[in-house]
């Protein structure tokens, strides 16, 4: 049987950072210990309600896209594993699926955010400017209209209880260093679009997608965090997509969108969901690994 873990607790490990969604434990110089809990994060605000092997889930889907993209950039993984690391029964029994041995790397201070659809505040500046994060796009386009070609759109990185906000081109050169910067939209783009077209022969349009980057000591980029998971992306049934409307989909979405209804101001505290949006969630997340890989999770 499964259970819920909102937070975890490695004492054996020194704890190096809580994120939103993971905690961090120290292991030696090169490799540290990412437990994905269960908590979900929505307009950068944890909430308070759990998802259901949410963690287990998305770890899985991220291996799968690590594995399969791997050809166009090394990412984090280590292969260790992390039953090796504590030797407690109650510490054990927090990892699991939802554990990975990763290598340390430094991470770029951007998010690198790549859409294909027209979506969300996309859409929403569009309407004002027939543009997306700066970038002019053709008149005409509706809600979720399939773009020309996937663009390339970073945002910052907030704290913890802070917004992400989205930065031009420039800005982003500016962070890393024009070479480092068309590397890593050159190599977005490309994970992007290979996994966009293998999602689609399961059945899954991404909408778009976030990666993160990480640099080693000699300045090779890796992927690292989560990969194409429905935390990261917008994953939406290709058969019921239809231009002109956001189309139901097997992410957060689903959460974002109660939330919305409720009248919640996206501040700190955020609302306890209902149980059935919670289930409906875990199911969701479940729905896309299954779609993805053809596998069931077994967690």
């Amino acid at each position: 049987m499964s259970t819920t873990l909102t937070q975890s607790s490695i004492k054996s490990l020194p704890l190096l950072h809580q994120g939103k969604v993971r905690d961090i434990y120290d292991i030696d110089a090169d490799t540290m210990l990412l437990i994905a809990t269960d908590r979900l994060s929505a307009f950068d605000v944890i909430l308070p309600t759990p998802i259901k092997d949410k963690g287990a889930i998305l770890t899985e889907i991220a291996n799968f896209w690590f594995a399969k993209l791997g050809h166009i950039i090394p990412n984090h993984l280590t292969g260790i594993n992390p039953d090796t690391l504590v030797s407690d029964p109650a510490e054990k029994a927090q990892l699991g699926k939802r554990a990975l041995v990763v290598k340390k790397l430094k991470p770029l201070p951007i998010e690198a955010i790549v859409r294909g659809y027209l979506v969300g505040s996309g859409w929403k500046e569009y309407q004002t400017s027939g543009t997306v994060c700066g970038i002019e796009l053709p008149e005409g386009l509706k809600e979720a209209s399939k773009l020309p070609a996937p663009i390339f759109t970073p945002s910052s990185k907030a704290d913890v209880g802070d917004h992400d906000e989205n930065i031009t081109l420039e800005k982003c050169a500016s962070l890393l260093g024009q070479t480092l910067a068309e590397k890593v939209s050159s190599v977005s783009l490309r994970l992007y679009k290979e996994a966009a077209e293998y999602a689609l022969t399961r059945g899954i349009i991404i909408a778009d997608t976030k990666f993160e980057f990480g640099l080693d000591a000699v300045g090779e980029l890796y992927l690292i965090d989560e990969a194409l998971t429905p935390d990261s992306s917008r994953f939406w049934p290709a058969d019921q997509y239809v231009v002109g409307k956001n189309p139901p989909s097997f992410d957060k979405q689903y959460v974002r969108d109660w939330l919305e209804a409720s009248g919640w101001n996206k501040t700190p505290p955020a609302p306890i969901l209902p149980d059935d949006v919670a289930e409906k969630t875990s199911e969701k997340y479940r729905e896309a690994y299954t779609k993805l890989t053809g596998l069931d999770l077994v967690v």
